[in-house]
């Protein structure tokens, strides 16, 4: 039985031939593209569960493919990227990834990721179907987000980690129980990982990312969903 459909997107033969041997090796099935264009259209033909999608590649960048790709909401996305910036990790989660990894990257690393990104958080017990704190309102059920009438995009990934907090509401969650609990527990001490996610959700839900109101941080501990009430959350751009 396989593990799963993995797309493999990059450039450089080199890496497509060792992800390809590696993944066939523990289960998956595998097919690989050198390009961005090459990859949508073997999309439509091999119908993946996950894309590992290179950031930098030439004709129709990582980037721009991942944008694509993310209309299919069921279909995971893992971006490989040889800068290790936080602003590359935020462009690769706009974008509409779930997981990054940075080149180069041990077998291990990424088998954990992959795993993680196609197991999903499971259905948790007391999550409510839709949630509405002041303007933001979240429907786990059909998975849309929007504050204010405008709909917000959020990655799949985005929106297990804002179902997880919401499920804890008022309550502080600490770093490693939220890596634990949405990644799995290869993940408990990757803080600044955690981060770079957070920073990402607040970028598309807070209305001032800058001084968030709904996910505070309590330091050194974690994180905090707050559930106020909707004359307490400014909307100051």
């Amino acid at each position: 039985m396989s593990a799963g459909r993995i797309l493999i997107i990059d450039d450089e033969p080199q890496i497509r031939r060792l992800m390809k041997t590696t993944l066939i090796g523990v289960g998956y099935e595998v097919e690989d593209a050198k390009s961005g264009e090459e990859g949508i259209e073997k999309m439509s033909q091999f119908h993946p569960d996950l894309v590992l999608l290179d950031i930098n590649m030439p004709g129709m960048g990582g980037l721009a493919a991942c944008n694509f790709i993310r209309e299919d909401k069921n279909v995971a996305i893992i971006m490989l990227t040889v800068r290790d910036s936080e602003a590359d990790k935020i462009a690769a989660l706009d974008a509409g990834a779930d997981d990054f990894v940075t080149k180069p990257f041990s077998t291990p690393e990424l088998l954990a990721r992959i795993r993680a990104a196609l197991r999903r958080v499971p259905a948790m017990q007391a999550t409510p179907d839709r949630l509405q704190v002041g303007s933001l309102i979240i429907d786990f059920v059909d998975r849309t987000v929007s504050r204010g009438g405008e709909p917000i995009h959020l990655t799949p990934k985005e929106l297990d980690l804002l179902r997880y907090l919401t499920q804890h509401a008022n309550k502080v969650i600490s770093h490693r129980e939220l890596l634990q609990a949405v990644w799995g527990a290869d993940y408990g001490h990757q803080v600044d990982y955690l981060r770079v996610f957070v920073k990402s959700l607040r970028k598309k839900i807070e209305p001032n990312p800058d001084q968030p109101v709904f996910i505070t941080t309590e330091p050194w501990v974690g994180y905090r969903f707050n559930n106020l009430p909707e004359s307490s959350i400014s909307e100051s751009s």
